[in-house]
């Protein structure tokens, strides 16, 4: 079946955007290497890798799915890779579509939260949302565990180089803090390292394992 073939069947999104991510990782991969070797060997090798890497980040794929799937791994230059990526991002699913009564019910304490336009953004760029409220100097988290959304608040200081918790890249990150009730009187204030700016965050991330450890370090 041909690429225009492929991305013109008609699917429902199943691919989470860490996926996506990964996904486009191992593209670029694919396509730098027919840039750089002509040793049919090598690309064999890489091909039968990027298989398995992108097959091993679902549990199933139906006949369709795979069809998409082994159409990745037979990519060869970048306007194959262009069009591929761009009917891949339309098979994204999004992100729990957030508005402001999402939040407000989230962090019901929060007053006078200055709450950003969600009606911008694009859900399926994102694995978790959030924002910095410089009036109250606290950073808000929003993240998704078995289908339902969870909201963490806390301070957030510093602006140093380092490894993010929840992207694993090195990036401008500073210090998450927030106050979890650890006895019946008695809070602990729990947090990590992670990327100052939310968006390069998310694009940085190609599995949630970081990110769902991060969520156990602030629920402890």
């Amino acid at each position: 079946m041909k690429n225009n073939e492929i991305t013109g069947l008609k699917m429902e999104p199943f691919i989470r955007s860490d996926q996506y991510n990964f996904i486009r990782y191992e593209i670029k991969k694919l396509v730098q290497a027919h840039v750089t070797s002509r040793d049919p060997d090598v690309l064999n090798a890489l091909k039968a890798s990027s298989f398995e890497n992108i097959n091993n980040l679902f549990l199933t794929l139906n006949e369709k799915q795979l069809l998409l799937m082994n159409e990745v791994i037979e990519l060869k230059d970048e306007i194959q890779a262009e069009q591929l990526v761009k009917h891949l991002k339309s098979l994204v699913r999004p992100f729990t579509k957030t508005t402001e009564k999402t939040v407000t019910k989230l962090f019901p304490k929060a007053k006078k939260l200055k709450i950003p336009s969600f009606d911008e953004m694009d859900f399926r760029d994102f694995s978790y949302i959030s924002w910095y409220d410089i009036r109250s100097e606290r950073k808000y988290l929003i993240i998704e565990l078995n289908g339902k959304l969870i909201g963490f608040q806390g301070t957030f200081r510093g602006n140093v180089k380092g490894i993010c918790a929840i992207c694993n890249r090195h990036e401008d990150v500073g210090l998450f803090m927030t106050s979890v009730k650890s006895g019946v009187d008695t809070y602990t204030n729990r947090g990590n390292y992670i990327c100052k700016d939310s968006v390069k965050c998310n694009q940085n991330i190609t599995t949630l394992d970081k990110l769902y450890d991060f969520i156990e370090i602030l629920k402890k």
